[in-house]
């Protein structure tokens, strides 16, 4: 059985996807929340398998909320729930280990494949959700083509510390870049050499100052 928390400020979004969870047999809803401080205390007190949560709510959002039960309950799974109108939202969360993204008018199998994927360890991303990273990705390129960095990296490194410099994990580049994990470590470890950095925040600043 799976346990899950419900996390959303919309009281009739919460109930249909408390109701909805339910119905399955092989998921069942400990508690509902309407913002991130409620899930965090929730989190803290059931301890649930899954976070389903809204990305975008008052008091504290689902972004902010995804970081501290990332960094204080780290085997708990989060489902953030959005909108094709909260780029900024995901891109911010793009950084902090969440297991994914599902749009709020996913049918309701497809919820349910979602979490059962997401318990699995697969990273649910909709198409929509990709295009953004896409997005993002050429946004990020144009940028590196355009400033010339003036940085003794090649313009592969010079790409990738771009997008460390935005918050993406070593995962996400090589997912973008459809490029392999260890071809990404490679990189990282080329840029730290030629910079004389050794880890993320500092080349995220180095970078920063140099563009």
């Amino acid at each position: 059985m799976i346990k899950v928390i419900v996390v959303d400020d919309q009281n009739l979004m919460r109930d249909g996807l408390e109701v909805i969870l339910n119905s399955f047999s092989d998921i069942e809803v400990l508690a509902c929340g309407e913002n991130g401080e409620e899930a965090l205390k929730l989190v803290g007190e059931f301890m649930p398998d899954l976070v389903l949560m809204d990305i975008r709510m008052p008091v504290m959002d689902g972004v902010t909320a995804s970081k501290i039960i990332r960094e204080k309950f780290p085997k708990v799974k989060i489902l953030l729930l959005t909108t094709f109108d909260d780029e900024e939202y995901i891109l911010n969360a793009l950084s902090l280990g969440v297991s994914g993204y599902i749009f709020k008018d996913i049918e309701k199998e497809k919820l349910r494949q979602a979490i059962m994927d997401c318990i699995k360890g697969t990273f649910i991303m909709p198409t929509k959700v990709a295009e953004v990273l896409a997005k993002k990705v050429v946004k990020e390129e144009k940028k590196v083509e355009e400033k010339k960095l003036k940085l003794p990296l090649t313009e592969r490194e010079a790409e990738v510390a771009s997008m460390i410099a935005d918050g993406f994990t070593n995962r996400q580049i090589a997912s973008a870049l459809y490029i392999s994990d260890g071809t990404v470590k490679n990189y990282v470890s080329s840029i730290y050499s030629k910079l004389g950095i050794k880890d993320r925040t500092k080349l995220a600043l180095y970078y920063r100052s140099h563009i």
